[in-house]
C-alpha cells in the first residue's frame, strides 16, 4: 500500500507540473498541438493518480484485496502508455507512438473495470 500512495504522489506531481508546464510554457499557435496533448495526458495521469489513493484506501478495508491491487497495477501501466505516448509525442515529434497509446487506454479501462467488479464482490449493498 504504501508503494501504491507513493506512486499516486508523484503521477499527482507529474501531472500538476506538465499541466502548468503546457500552460506557462508552451505558448503560441505552432504549439497548439503539442500543447494539447501534454494537458490531454496531464488530466488522465491526474484522474488516475487520485483513483491510485482511493485504491490504496480501499485495500486496507477489503479482506482480499488481489482485484483492487490488479486494478492499481494497470492503472499505472495505463498512465506509463498512454500518457507517456502522449508526451513523448508532444516533446519529440514521434508519431509513431501514437500506437502505443490504446495499450494504455486498454489498461486504464481493465483498471476501473477491475475496479468495479472488486466493489461488485466486497461491497455491501
Amino acid at each position: 500500500m504504501r508503494m501504491s500512495v507513493a506512486m499516486a504522489g508523484i503521477n499527482g506531481a507529474m501531472a500538476v507540473a506538465l499541466g502548468a508546464f503546457a500552460a506557462h510554457g508552451m505558448a503560441g499557435a505552432d504549439m497548439d498541438y503539442a500543447r494539447s496533448l501534454v494537458e490531454k495526458g496531464a488530466h488522465y495521469q491526474l484522474i488516475h493518480a487520485v483513483a491510485l489513493v482511493a485504491i490504496a484506501a480501499l485495500v486496507r478495508q477489503v479482506p482480499n484485496g488481489k482485484l483492487l491491487r490488479i486494478a492499481g497495477y494497470a492503472m499505472l501501466v495505463g498512465i506509463l502508455f498512454f500518457c507517456g505516448a502522449l508526451y513523448v509525442i508532444a516533446f519529440t515529434g514521434l508519431s509513431a507512438f501514437g500506437a502505443v497509446a490504446p495499450i494504455g487506454g486498454l489498461s486504464f479501462i481493465a483498471g476501473w473495470l477491475l475496479l468495479a467488479v472488486a466493489g461488485y464482490k466486497h461491497c455491501s449493498a
